[in-house]
């Protein structure tokens, strides 16, 4: 199963960095992308907030000058779902 209906948002400032991935009318990558973090977490060691949203997107998030850099942990992810490059907004 492809996941290339996924959209990812990137946004980065001098101590955040955050990632939108927006699964809208696909309800089952839900869980692909929870999984997914779930293996980058295991692998990075790294713990961001996460969080579900209403709109059908989960939100990753790293801020503060101790887990602001997200990039393996949101490479992870994002090879996982099979997404080389992120929309503009």
């Amino acid at each position: 199963m492809g996941y290339n209906h996924i959209k990812a948002f990137h946004q980065s400032e001098e101590r955040y960095q955050g990632l939108e991935l927006n699964y809208s009318g696909h309800p089952e990558a839900r869980d692909k992308i929870f999984s997914l973090c779930k293996i980058a977490i295991s692998k990075t060691g790294q713990n961001p907030l996460i969080y579900d949203n209403q709109d059908e997107s989960v939100y990753i998030e790293f801020h503060d000058e101790l887990h602001r850099e997200g990039g393996k942990f949101f490479s992870t992810v994002l090879d996982g779902l099979g997404i080389k490059v992120c929309e503009s907004e």
